[in-house]
């Protein structure tokens, strides 16, 4: 699906083709009322991870739309990407052994990025593989987390170290959860959306360039559409490559960078945010290299600064950056394996050796330097 085949209706179906293991992805307005229709047929243990602020907004209705044949565990977590550890994971482990939960179960993840990656991981290792259902309650969880499979938990030796690919067997997106959210947490959604422009479809990046102000606003036909488009791609991307041996990498952009700066400063900056300076850079590189032009550059800035998304990142130390980046989990044979983009609307996933040139565009798009 490109930004010219999405759809406006209520609700959207998408499937996600993995032979077997495909699974739709719902997309509409007030989904979490309408559960029981989506989902007819739930086990009867099912466990909801969530956490307390989530819950406050949708667990009562969530609980309602399933019904009250079902047996409910109701595990909160803390709130921040600090609660995607095995503390949590262990935590939650002992209170589904606790409740006698069985391997007929169900998790359902209620939440954003942080709820679905650890829900998603113990979906994946309880009684050896569960039942999972995504509800993302955050428009970077919507657009990026809950689709493709990826489960996971942080180290202190670095994010996302430990994990499995363990695809859902629905996603249910509820636009209404997008009125609740903050504007530095919907912002750091948008520059997902944004990534899928660049590294996959340039018209698709011309229409958010063109509603830029509807975004803004929350429209929710915009942003439906905007979701929708996300959405469509990434499931694309992932039928073609599910674990990440070629075409996946490419969703990673800006992603090696931003992870240096969330590993340094996480409490200070948003995953978005993180990975929209990440962006930057890679784009700069690019440019530096002669291989992106200084429009396609200046467009992608541009399309970040009207979300309010930083577009240079935090000083580090120049050797704090290399120890950071090369934890990352695309590095192979001790070089850097880069998503860098060519155009709008195309990336590559490249291997690179020349750290002075990566220090180069670092330094070119860092805070000091504006």
């Amino acid at each position: 699906m490109t930004a010219k085949q999405a759809t406006d209706h209520n609700l959207s179906r998408i499937r996600v083709g993995l032979a077997e293991r495909s699974y739709p992805i719902y997309i509409g307005r007030q989904l979490f009322e309408q559960l029981s229709q989506l989902l007819p047929k739930l086990p009867k243990q099912i466990c909801i991870i969530t956490n307390a602020t989530v819950a406050a907004h949708y667990l009562e209705p969530v609980l309602a739309s399933l019904g009250g044949e079902h047996t409910f565990l109701i595990h909160e977590i803390e709130d921040g990407e600090h609660a995607k550890s095995l503390a949590s994971y262990g935590a939650i482990m002992d209170a589904l052994i606790a409740h006698s939960f069985n391997r007929d179960c169900a998790i359902i993840a209620l939440g954003g990025g942080v709820v679905g990656d650890l829900a998603g991981f113990v979906a994946a290792t309880f009684q050896r593989g569960v039942d999972l259902y995504q509800f993302p309650t955050t428009l970077l969880a919507q657009v990026d987390s809950s689709v493709g499979g990826k489960t996971a938990v942080n180290h202190p030796g670095g994010k996302n170290l430990i994990g499995a690919f363990y695809q859902p067997q629905t996603v249910v997106i509820s636009t209404d959860c997008l009125s609740t959210l903050e504007p530095r947490d919907y912002a750091s959604g948008l520059a997902e959306v944004i990534k899928y422009g660049i590294i996959y479809d340039a018209d698709f990046f011309a229409w958010l360039e063109a509603n830029k102000a509807k975004l803004n606003a929350r429209d929710s036909k915009a942003l439906s559409y905007a979701i929708q488009c996300s959405c469509q791609i990434k499931a694309d991307i992932v039928a073609q490559d599910e674990r990440e041996q070629g075409l996946r990498a490419l969703l990673n952009l800006g992603h090696t960078f931003g992870h240096a700066i969330e590993a340094e400063l996480y409490e200070d900056w948003r995953h978005g945010e993180a990975v929209a300076a990440g962006t930057m850079i890679a784009a700069e590189y690019m440019r530096q290299q002669g291989e992106l032009d200084a429009a396609a550059v200046t467009r992608i800035e541009t399309l970040l600064k009207t979300f309010a998304l930083p577009i240079r990142a935090p000083k580090l130390a120049e050797t704090r950056w290399q120890e950071l980046m090369y934890r990352d989990k695309k590095v192979q044979a001790g070089a850097l394996r880069l998503v860098l983009p060519t155009a709008i609307g195309n990336a590559e996933l490249r291997t690179v050796t020349d750290w002075p040139s990566v220090w180069s565009a670092i330094e070119a798009m860092t805070e000091t330097s504006q």
